[in-house]
């Protein structure tokens, strides 16, 4: 099975990075669950010494992964917040980044409180707009870290915009995919540097794996963080490595539910009456539903809605029985959860609101179950609301 330079999407999926076991012609790449390896003589062996280093499970997943966004290089870590670690490295002290203002609560958790005292500085600002991206800029820039769609009020930024500011400043793009999956997005594909993924979401796609990967584009950040990757430690296990390959194998067919899932709801939801507002990209009333629809492919599976207060979130939120009530996301099950108390608790209540991160907001990563018995289980929470 050799894949051809102009390989599809879906094929790269099932294919990349992967070759039969030379061994015993196994379609699946093995599990080498080994901590060592033996060498031939001293300073002779197979391209593998200790798996901290090196692991063939772990080398397919990041080849994998870094076909299917378009990267040269990956590196698989133990969660997505060890990947965004790892990619912080490449700073030193003195340097500032500008960060998406809505960015996950545990990507601000180690911005502001562990970064900051390694003398890295960070401003927050809304990426979505390019003029005031540009006005945070200061002659210390050194990355602009953008997620898109934002984690959860999906505001969406322009990555070719974004690129092309970046590159004027001489700073990398890195970009967090973790929301829309290379299925939906590709933010190389629009000149982004770094693309980063909490491989926990989409990629595994089954709920039961924790990792992080960066895709990296040019040599000297590969050559770093391949140092740091060893370095540091923070490796995904060969395990949790052919999780994820299994989980890339059905990415484009999973991701295609849940986009249409993802608008389903967001439809339902915006007509309904208890319903004050609804976020989500693919709708007509999404203030950037234009930029969503020229950068993605599908609007992805997440979603948002307010229902103005905490009593009426608890509500529902205590009342619904098939949507499961859960932190995470990515999964092939309904996820719902509270942001304001959950992912976002460590964000400052008043810096919540300045978001639109409200007591009253509700967030839901649908699965693969049927559209209309979502609907269903969302109607009756709705009808106690």
């Amino acid at each position: 099975m050799k894949l051809t330079k102009n390989a599809r999407f879906s094929t790269r999926c099932l294919h990349a990075g992967q070759a039969p076991d030379p061994t015993t012609g196994a379609i699946i790449t093995p599990i080498y669950q080994t901590s060592t390896y033996v060498q031939e003589a001293l300073g002779k062996h197979k391209g593998y010494e200790y798996a901290r280093t090196q692991n063939p499970t772990r080398e397919a997943l990041e080849r994998n992964i870094a076909a299917i966004e378009g990267g040269v290089q990956g590196f698989a870590f133990a969660s997505g917040m060890a990947a965004i670690g790892a990619i912080t490295t490449l700073l030193k002290a003195g340097d500032h980044v500008v960060v998406s203002d809505n960015t996950y609560g545990g990507t601000f958790r180690l911005f502001d409180k562990v970064l900051k005292k390694f003398s890295l500085s960070f401003s927050y600002v809304d990426t979505g707009d390019l003029a005031a991206v540009e006005r945070a800029f200061t002659p210390a820039t050194r990355m602009l870290f953008v997620e898109t769609p934002t984690n959860p009020i999906m505001r969406i930024t322009d990555l070719a915009g974004a690129a092309a500011l970046a590159k004027r400043r001489n700073t990398r793009l890195v970009v967090d995919n973790t929301f829309a999956s290379p299925a939906v997005q590709r933010p190389i594909e629009f000149g982004a540097d770094i693309v980063i993924h909490s491989t926990t979401k989409y990629l595994n796609g089954h709920s039961d794996s924790v990792g992080g990967v960066v895709v990296a584009m040019n040599a000297d950040d590969i050559e770093w963080l391949r140092f740091v990757q060893n370095a540091e430690g923070a490796i995904l296990s060969p395990f949790d490595s052919w999780l994820v390959l299994r989980g890339t194998k059905t990415l484009a067919l999973r991701m295609a539910q849940h986009n249409a899932t993802g608008l389903a709801l967001a439809l339902f939801l915006d007509k309904h009456p208890k319903v004050r507002r609804v976020y989500y990209p693919g709708l007509p009333s999404h203030p950037q539903h234009a930029l969503a629809a020229q950068q993605m492919r599908g609007f992805g599976g997440m979603l948002a809605f307010d229902l103005g207060s905490l009593e009426a979130a608890r509500t529902l939120l205590n009342s619904v029985t098939l949507h499961a009530l859960a932190e995470s996301l990515g999964g092939v099950e309904t996820l719902i959860s509270h942001p304001a108390t959950m992912t976002h608790a460590s964000v400052p209540p008043e810096k919540r609101q300045e978001l639109g991160i409200t007591d009253g907001l509700v967030r839901i990563s649908t699965g693969l179950e049927d559209v209309d018995d979502l609907k269903d289980d969302l109607t009756q929470a709705l009808d106690r609301v």
